[in-house]
């Protein structure tokens, strides 16, 4: 019998999030990425209306979402998580796991561009290294599919013991809004699925099991043939559980579709929602009498190779469109995978490979014209990409800026040396009024946002810093808003990489730098190397950081704390303040925001016992600069230095641009945000609000800004005054510390 079924105006990505409520997952592990996260976001928003209960834990990082999953699953319950790109790809080492221990769960991917160059844009070049982890892999063409593969991804990954990705295309499935049709009741969900009674757990005390053994072969051998005979098993499953879900509903899926293919001389082979624009093309040039048609897959694990050759038997040449390169190898994937097919079924048809829509370019109807007129053509090369264009050779490339060199930035206005009776470092000079004679090495000429404290932050860290620097950013706001190919906001050499490895990439230029030099490659003479984190990067980043404190790497490491990951929309980070309103943290009747309180990172970096740490604010500029230069001479004498600056974000502070320094300095004063110093382990206040008269209440600051402006609500008494006693305690301890020799 047909179920009741409700009409929704919804993206492929809020779709795939009321399947995951209709479902009523145990756990979503996330972290958020681009442009995956707004299934998080709408399960959130979801559950701050009371909708589901499932239990959704922001991790630091992909892989530590992926491991968060996993644990979950042997816990015997329903686990859920999506991801895009180089998150899928930090995960990656964790999916064979997930697969390889036979653990269901359903994973969403919304395909993305992998990095580098940096492109949050829409491929399928992230997918294509899912293929050999042992996961079943859907791909759905159509934010209705990306729903109804959700609910038949659960049932599928429970029938077989096998954890199941649904894929769509990032930025047009995902984002794009249809017309869909969804189960109205979700009790209606439940029952389509039915209860999940796993063999074992690891909450069975009277039953237990070790899981995830050290194996040798021939075990291991016979545990990757079942993960093998799982696989084929899917392929009935998966059309069963399609079939089930037919009836329910109307809509069949098959492991392939396809549209005109039966007479077809030309054949278009495409993944995603390319699909349907290509049919508009098939159309068109049925009318002129072009035998053509097109042909999809729903299912990349386990391929669907005989159903694919059959739907090509009649064909004399079949064009696969890739939107993603196999380099080297002649072709995308599903180009390789149906050359393999069509030889083993016994085709004679000419296959040729186009490369298209890499970066999230537009796929149109003239494209797909494109892609037919190659297969109509008998002298069309094999392997090709679609759309490029060919250089300027004469074009020379020109600096936007004088660079900022050595002698440029030696102006002698911040002179620090060591005291040898206390042993710490005095600095003379470094006045504001002075320091503005220092040229920016980050140029006026950038895209952030009026009033981001990036810019300023950066600038005023500079400001201290003399001779030589390179730059390394991580990906962030900071990064995006200033090297938008093919310009650059940097009169000094930059590097970037990703969130979760710019300390290790940074040391390892640094090593480089002393090595060349000892062996007389380069000239003597000084560089400060400055890694410039923000945006969550030390969240995800903090690992990596503090293998590079501990290798004591010459370097100074500067985190623009902007209480969040901006970069993505602005998703709680564990430097947001607890109450705070975010995508991921929505205040509603089941939630106030944020419900704990914020990574205190410069006592995690002294842990370390690297020589100097600091906390800096723009409101309190020339201590920055004068703690700029304290960094710049420990780093290049003794190891990494790591300072903290409490960064504005206006946009989503949901503040005023032009009041953000008052901001800034509220924090300083509520003492939520203090200013000290940690000098070879031992504190000293750079700021005392209470010995000034100028302490304030914390939700004084926190009012100032609508991501916290609700606290102020009776209702939120409890939160605030929980908030109040952990700075206060935090403060206090600070406090202790610097009346010690010691601490």
């Amino acid at each position: 019998m047909r179920v009741e079924q409700s009409v929704l105006f919804e993206s492929g990505n809020e779709l795939a999030a009321y399947a995951a409520k209709q479902i009523n997952y145990h756990v979503m592990g996330y972290y958020p990425i681009t442009p995956s996260t707004q299934i998080a976001e709408h399960l959130d928003l979801l559950k701050s209306e009371g909708a589901h209960d499932i239990s959704l834990l922001a991790a630091e990082g992909e892989h530590s979402a992926a491991g968060i999953c996993y644990g979950a699953s042997t816990g015997g319950g329903r686990v859920f998580n999506a991801t895009s790109a180089n998150g899928l790809l930090y995960a990656l080492e964790q999916l064979p796991v997930q697969s390889g221990t036979r653990f269901p769960m359903v994973l969403n991917v919304a395909c993305r561009t992998v990095s580098g160059p940096l492109d949050i844009k829409g491929d399928h070049s992230d997918i294509m290294y899912a293929l050999n982890t042992g996961w079943i892999i859907l791909f759905a063409n159509s934010p209705q599919a990306v729903y109804d593969f959700n609910l038949c991804a659960l049932k599928i990954a429970e029938a077989v013991k096998l954890p199941v990705i649904v894929a769509f295309d990032g930025f047009f499935t995902s984002h794009q809004k249809r017309r869909c049709e969804v189960f109205q009741k979700d009790s209606d969900v439940q029952r389509f699925l039915g209860e999940y009674h796993p063999a074992y757990t690891a909450l069975d005390p009277e039953h237990p099991v070790s899981i995830g053994s050290y194996m040798n072969e021939p075990d291991l051998m016979n545990n990757k043939f079942q993960l093998h005979e799982a696989m084929e098993e899917a392929r009935d499953v998966i059309g069963q559980v399609f079939d089930e879900f037919g009836e329910l509903t109307g809509r069949e899926y098959g492991d392939t579709d396809a549209y005109k293919a039966e007479d077809a001389d030309v054949l278009l082979v495409l993944l995603g929602s390319s699909f349907h624009t290509a049919k508009e093309a098939v159309d068109d040039y049925r009318k002129e009498g072009k035998a053509c048609g097109v042909v999809t897959t729903h299912v990349l694990r386990p391929f669907p190779a005989k159903e694919l050759a059959a739907l090509c038997r009649n064909a004399k040449t079949v064009v696969v469109g890739d939107r993603q390169d196999s380099y080297g190898a002649g072709g995308g994937n599903l180009t390789l995978e149906l050359k393999a097919a069509l030889q083993s079924a016994g085709s004679t048809a000419r296959v040729l490979s186009r490369i298209y829509g890499l970066g999230g370019r537009d796929f149109y109807m003239e494209d797909a014209k494109e892609l037919l007129d190659a297969g109509f053509s008998q002298d069309a090369p094999a392997f090709g990409y679609l759309n490029i264009y060919p250089g300027d050779e004469s074009l020379k490339v020109k600096p936007y800026f004088h660079p900022v060199t050595e002698k440029d930035a030696s102006l002698g206005l911040t002179r620090c040396e060591r005291n040898e009776e206390t042993g710490k470092m005095v600095v003379k000079g470094g006045l504001v009024s002075e320091s503005t004679r220092m040229p920016k090495r980050l140029a006026p000429g950038h895209g952030a946002c009026p009033g981001c404290g990036i810019p300023v932050n950066v600038n005023l860290l500079l400001r201290g810093i003399e001779g030589n620097v390179v730059l390394l950013f991580q990906t962030g706001c900071g990064m995006v808003v200033t090297t938008a190919y093919p310009k650059t906001s940097f009169k000094v050499p930059y590097v970037h990489n990703l969130f979760q490895n710019g300390a290790a990439t940074l040391s390892g230029l640094v090593e480089m730098f002393h090595q060349r030099q000892k062996r007389g490659e380069m000239p003597k003479g000084k560089i400060t190397f400055l890694m410039i984190s923000g945006d969550g990067g030390m969240d995800i980043g903090m690992g990596s950081a503090i293998g590079t404190a501990l290798r004591g790497s010459n370097l100074i490491l500067m985190e623009y704390d902007n209480g969040g990951y901006m970069n993505t929309g602005y998703q709680l980070s564990y430097s947001t303040p607890k109450g705070a309103k975010s995508s991921t943290s929505h205040v509603g009747k089941y939630q106030y925001g944020k419900p704990f309180f914020h990574k205190d990172t410069p006592q995690i970096m002294a842990a370390t016992n690297i020589p100097y740490v600091a906390t800096v604010a723009e409101s309190n500029p020339a201590d920055f600069i004068k703690k700029a230069a304290k960094a710049q001479k420990y780093a290049d004498e003794y190891g990494m230095v790591y300072l903290k600056a409490l960064s504005a974000c206006p946009l989503n502070w949901s503040d005023r641009p032009n009041l953000e320094r008052k901001v800034i300095g509220a924090a300083v004063d509520c003492c939520y945000f203090p200013l000290y110093e940690i000098e070879n382990g031992v504190t000293a206040l750079s700021y005392d609000p209470e010995a000034k008269g100028k302490k304030i209440p914390v939700i004084d600051w926190l009012s100032m800004m609508g991501r916290t402006k609700h606290l102020k609500k009776d209702v939120y008494a409890p939160v605030v005054e929980s908030i109040q006693e952990e700075v206060d305690r935090r403060w206090a301890r600070l406090k202790a510390k610097a009346d010690s020799e010691l601490l």
